[in-house]
């Protein structure tokens, strides 16, 4: 099966002005709106990404970070997903380029292999012009969506 990034965070969802004053925080809060699989708790997936991000920041830059768990939670592909958060205040979370998070990609992947698959595909959507000025709108969900299908359908 191939992994289509459009699918997965129309499986994940957009989430708005989720609250926090650090990853903790945000984590707990999202953790509790994602449409997990039964036998992934809210708590699990967030002590999972808390413990991936006091390992190194998932910041990347250009106010956005991708947390996910250092080892796969998922039992098959079925639970594999991409939610977006975008946050009510930006956070620090010591990105390369210092500036503040205000939009996370939480990944959930079963396997290492679908991890750097997803993230390259997200890498790809990212660079294009039209979706990073949604994201920074915070465009609706619709917009959004509907931008990264036409990238994946180029």
């Amino acid at each position: 099966m191939s992994l289509n990034v459009v699918e997965l965070i129309q499986k994940g969802g957009i989430f708005f002005d989720v609250n926090g004053k650090n990853p903790k925080d945000v984590y707990k809060k999202v953790t509790g709106l994602m449409n997990l699989p039964d036998y992934i708790t809210p708590k699990a997936l967030c002590e999972g990404l808390c413990e991936r991000e006091d390992f190194m920041s998932t910041a990347v830059g250009n106010g956005i970070a991708l947390p996910h768990c250092r080892m796969p939670i998922l039992k098959d592909s079925n639970g594999e997903q991409v939610s977006i958060v975008f946050l009510s205040k930006p956070i620090n979370m010591s990105a390369p380029d210092n500036l503040p998070v205000s939009i996370m990609f939480i990944i959930l992947s079963k396997n290492q292999k679908d991890h750097l698959e997803i993230l390259s595909q997200l890498f790809e959507v990212l660079k294009d012009t039209e979706v990073k000025k949604l994201l920074n709108q915070r465009a609706s969900k619709e917009e959004i969506l509907e931008a990264l299908k036409k990238i994946k359908s180029e």
